[in-house]
Parts: structure tokens; C-alpha cells; sequence
């Protein structure tokens, strides 16, 4: 299956399939040189959020790179205890100082929350401002989606939630395609205990990658942006590196096959009124 590198979104707007993670990455040093090494190695999509606490060595990164801002994808995200209406906005324009941005790409709520409906509500208004280009949810499940669905009137384009071989998270996939929503899949690798799986090693041999190449192209032939995280310019390049292979319907449906349901963070469900 041949895959192109973007995505088309539910406005037209063309996404990357393959994004750079900045998760754990407070060191400002650390995080401005991961996305300086990823913007060198091709990436074009960056996705930060305010408590990950580095947009501000974002924004830098991608001053100093010289790519024209219309080339590049920039996500980030709405935290929990900034939710509501008017807190929303104000969060906004924090995170649009610290990356010392004109526009987000892409804007997110980080976890579905009680005030999830009020939370999305300031995102249409930013999306309506042309402050935002698209306006998403992380970490929803389908009845979050019926939540907004009662009071909004601009369906979320992405949800960014926690996919990877022992999550494949299929009903949810399901929904999501239904309701034309795009899936980024967050801790793509899970945690890389199926590595050394012997249907993942197999397949690794077989085209001559790694194991999380086959992940991560696992993930595209599924129809999901990947947002890898790496501080290692290896193997930043190296999770880029997905688009020169494919795989057969049957080696997908084998990796598909090997969810167990495990979470490596809590059920957004559990979350909910934490």
C-alpha cells in the first residue's frame, strides 16, 4: 500500500502522518535539539502541550530552522487544570506566547474532563478566529465525542489518544471513521515489549527494518499519525524513515492481533474526575 505523507483532514487541511513527540522533554536544551534533529531529518509536525513545559524551546526550534511557518504542522494542548471556557482562551494565548506563534495548527483537549463542553466551545471560537487551522480532542472515547455532539456545532477533526499493537483500540477506530475523525496514536511503540515478538521480529527480517519501523508503518496501514518521541538523532530519522515499504493485509491483521488491551496510562474513563 502505497501511503502519502499527509493526511487530508474533515476541512481540507493536510496533516503529517508522521509527527515528532515532545513528551517528558522539560530540558529545554534536550527538547529544542530533538526538534532541530527532527525538522533536519523531515519531520514537518511538532506536538507539544503546555504541561509537557518546552513549547517555549518549541518555538525556538523552529525559529532558528529557518522552514516557512506554512510548511509546518503544530500541534498543542489544553491542560486540565486550565479547562473552561474563558480559562481555555487565556491557556490559548499562553501557549501561542511561548511559541511565539501567529496560529496552532492544531489544538487539543488534552483530557476529557467534566468541562470538557466548555473547554471545546473556546476551541471553536479560536477555530472560528483563524487563530487554529483544526480543532481536536485527545484521549476521548465515544461517549465524550456525544457529549460535545449535544452543544457543538464543529466536530473534532483529530483525537489523539494511546494506540499501539497491545491497544489497538479497534471499536474506537471504528467510530472514529464513521464520524470522519483522524486518530494520532500516542506511545505508538507502547513500550516496545513486543519488539522482540516473534510475528514483529519476523517481519523486521523480512524487510530489513526495525521492529519499531514495523510498528510505526503498522500504525499508517491502519489509517493513524504516529507522533514517535526520541532523543536520539538516529532514531528520530529512523521512525521517519517508514514511507519506502508496505505491508501485506495479512501481516497487518497479525500485528492487529496481538492486543491484549494494555494501557501504559490510565483509562481516560478513570481520569475523568481526577
Amino acid at each position: 500500500m502505497t501511503i502519502s505523507k499527509s493526511i487530508t483532514l474533515a476541512n481540507g487541511v493536510e496533516m503529517p502522518r508522521v509527527g515528532y513527540g515532545t513528551f517528558r522533554m522539560k530540558d529545554h536544551e534536550l527538547a529544542y535539539r530533538g526538534v532541530v534533529d527532527a525538522l533536519e531529518a523531515g519531520y514537518r509536525a511538532i506536538d507539544t502541550a503546555a504541561i509537557y513545559e518546552n513549547e517555549e524551546a518549541v518555538g525556538r526550534a523552529i525559529k532558528d530552522s529557518g522552514i516557512p511557518r506554512e510548511d509546518l504542522f503544530i500541534t498543542t494542548k489544553v491542560w486540565n487544570t486550565d479547562q473552561g471556557y474563558d480559562s481555555t482562551l487565556k491557556a490559548f494565548e499562553t501557549s501561542l506566547k511561548k511559541l511565539d506563534l501567529e496560529y496552532v495548527d492544531l489544538y487539543l483537549v488534552h483530557w476529557p474532563k467534566p468541562t470538557l463542553v466548555e473547554t471545546y466551545k473556546a476551541i471553536e471560537r479560536l477555530y472560528e478566529e483563524k487563530l487554529i487551522r483544526v480543532p481536536g480532542v485527545s484521549n476521548f472515547h465515544e461517549h465524550h465525542f456525544e457529549q460535545l455532539y449535544k452543544e457543538c456545532s464543529v466536530k473534532p477533526m483529530v483525537n489523539q489518544i494511546e494506540l499501539h499493537p497491545s491497544l489497538s483500540q479497534d471499536a474506537l477506530r471504528e467510530f472514529c471513521a464513521k464520524e470522519n475523525i483522524v486518530i494520532t496514536a500516542w506511545a505508538p511503540l507502547g513500550t516496545g515489549i513486543l519488539f522482540t515478538h516473534p510475528v514483529v521480529k519476523k517481519l523486521a527480517d523480512k524487510y530489513e527494518k526495525t521492529p519499531a519501523q514495523i510498528i510505526l508503518r503498522w500504525q499508517l496501514e491502519i489509517g493513524n499519525i504516529v507522533i514517535p518521541k526520541s532523543s536520539t538523532p538516529e532514531r528520530i530519522a529512523e521512525n521517519f524513515n517508514i514511507f519506502d515499504f508496505s505491508l501485506q493485509s495479512n501481516e497487518v491483521s497479525a500485528i492487529t492481533a496481538l492486543n491484549t488491551g494494555h494501557r501504559t496510562a490510565l483509562n481516560p474513563d478513570d481520569a475523568y474526575n481526577q
